[in-house]
């Protein structure tokens, strides 16, 4: 004789619906987007130093835009724009 083996009884679970909202607004992607273009600028300016002999003393290096603007101009972009892009939470705006 065969014995009968009963499956087990499954629980259902219901699933629950994870919504997921992305925490950027457009005024965020905006000033993250000004941010990277102000690093873009940060190494535009600085590749304007680079020529054949970048060494001598009278060579493009000595230009106090590729010296000192330009890393500026890239700390500005890295350490303040784009930050504030990320860590602000800007009010939504009430329709009235």
């Amino acid at each position: 004789m065969t014995k009968q083996v009963r499956g087990r009884k499954t629980e259902t679970k219901r699933k629950t619906k994870v919504s997921w909202t992305f925490t950027l607004d457009k005024e965020n992607l905006k000033w993250f987007l000004i941010g990277l273009g102000v690093v873009a600028l940060g190494y535009i300016l600085m590749a304007t130093g680079i020529t054949e002999e970048p060494a001598l003393p009278q060579g493009k290096w000595n230009n106090p835009l590729v010296i000192y603007v330009a890393p500026i101009v890239l700390v500005v972009g890295y350490l303040v724009i784009i930050p504030y892009a990320i860590l602000k939470t800007f009010k939504k705006k009430q329709d009235s």
